[in-house]
């Protein structure tokens, strides 16, 4: 029976002045790597041993992933990046303060914004210097798939086919992953793997830092869940 872990990367200094972060590269807080080594402590307790793990192009995601392999005696492990696994980006509202842009948007509109499944928020340009494909990590890329902003949904088709094509092979050929990435690029794959419905999928949260434990079977029905915290 194959395990698989998920991390949501500890508290960033965007989480702790409350600012819409998506696709923009912060670092982590300090508690933030307070964190993601108290990760690395709990799965060593938990004794898990990994064979591959996969984080983000994103520091706050990469950087807790080594916490948590280092904290666990594993920082050996082989690792692959991946865009795929990027938080959902917030088009025009990163960089932005949310109370901020509540007032400027009202309250109801910036929590559809947030919460909604299928809505988008408003889209930044290409051509605007914030935008993701200025930015060379994502030169290789077909400018196509660079979004302007994306919902839950655009964020589940993004992951999904990595999920499909990487992580679930493994998986089936009994290997346990652990996954450092965002509280929506896991809450898309935890909808996924869970078959949970787009409206409940609404109010399931990633906690910062705890990571969340599954034993899946060879066909990679959840045989049991558990979070170490």
């Amino acid at each position: 029976m194959a395990k698989l872990v998920f991390i949501r990367h500890g508290q960033s200094e965007w989480n702790l002045s409350n600012q819409f972060t998506g696709w923009v590269d912060v670092n982590l807080s300090e508690e933030g790597v307070r964190q993601a080594q108290n990760a690395g402590a709990l799965l060593k307790k938990e004794g898990i041993l990994f064979d591959q793990a996969y984080t983000s192009v994103l520091t706050r995601a990469i950087k807790t992933l080594h916490y948590a392999l280092e904290g666990s005696d594993q920082l050996w492990v082989p690792e692959m990046k991946s865009w795929r696994l990027n938080e959902r980006h917030y088009g025009a509202l990163q960089g932005q303060n949310k109370a901020e842009a509540a007032e400027k948007w009202g309250d109801e509109q910036v929590h559809i914004w947030r919460r909604s499944y299928d809505t988008l928020p408003p889209l930044l340009d290409a051509s605007d210097e914030g935008s993701a494909a200025n930015d060379r990590r994502y030169a290789h890329l077909d400018p196509k798939a660079i979004p302007g902003g994306e919902n839950l949904k655009v964020t589940l088709e993004r992951v999904i086919p990595f999920w499909e094509d990487e992580i679930a092979p493994k998986l089936i050929d009994g290997q346990n992953i652990i996954v450092a990435a965002h509280g929506n690029s896991l809450r898309a794959l935890t909808k996924y793997i869970e078959n949970i419905s787009d409206e409940d999928i609404m109010d399931v949260e990633m906690a910062t830092g705890e990571p969340v434990v599954y034993d899946l079977d060879e066909n990679l029905n959840v045989v049991s869940k558990k979070k170490l915290n």
